[in-house]
């Protein structure tokens, strides 16, 4: 991953809301939750968490998923254990050994 790509990811996730609904989506599984669900569990207007839900989708943290008439957020592991390597690979990557 490039340091461009995962910067933009983690700007996105640096926003409580956003953390907040990402957070959950992880909790969720691999089967997301639906739109409504998420707006319960953050009392958050309609309006507001789309914008969320869209800054999140557009750095590929989150899909979204029509069923019917629900709309469903998924986390994407993939992205985000892309993250957490990137992370990774950087740690200690400057130390000194004595």
């Amino acid at each position: 991953m490039q340091i461009l790509h995962a910067s933009s990811a983690f700007k996105e996730l640096g926003h409580p809301t956003r953390l907040s609904v990402f957070t959950l989506l992880v909790k969720a599984g691999h089967g997301g939750l639906p739109v409504g669900r998420l707006q319960e569990s953050l009392q958050v207007p309609h309006s507001t968490l789309s914008h969320h839900i869209a800054k999140l989708t557009s750095v590929g943290l989150v899909k979204q998923e029509r069923d019917g008439r629900v709309l469903y957020c998924i986390a994407q592991y993939t992205h985000l254990n892309a993250l957490i390597d990137f992370l990774q690979d950087e740690c200690c990557s400057d130390a000194v050994v004595e």
